[in-house]
């Protein structure tokens, strides 16, 4: 199945992948975001804005890698948040992410 970042770069080349801070924020706000991934060195600040915003909403969310690791994996500089827009790919990214939850359903923001 390949790694969690190479799945990235193909959902970023696919256009199904917002990244950075903001971008990842809109996505969420819009419905948009079916996974959310925050780097583990990402700045309190940056993964408090997002984290804020993902408590009102049923967005799944996880950490991956640095943030040179995400930014490499979708071809920018270092990021500290990425929001995966397409179902197929959020779903196949977190059962990478989480083997133990094969079975989960990631369910669209906003509860819909």
């Amino acid at each position: 199945m390949g790694s969690p970042f190479a799945l990235l770069g193909l959902a970023k080349r696919a256009g199904m992948l917002e990244h950075g801070t903001e971008s990842t924020r809109r996505a969420v706000m819009d419905g948009r975001a079916y996974l959310v991934l925050l780097a583990r060195d990402a700045a309190a600040g940056q993964q408090n804005k997002v984290k804020k915003l993902l408590s009102h909403r049923a967005t799944p969310n996880a950490t991956l890698g640095t943030r040179l690791e995400l930014g490499k994996a979708v071809g920018t500089a270092p990021v500290s948040a990425v929001a995966v827009t397409d179902k197929g790919f959020a779903r196949r990214l977190f059962t990478q992410i989480q083997p133990d939850s094969r079975s989960a359903v990631v369910q669209r923001s906003g509860g819909t």
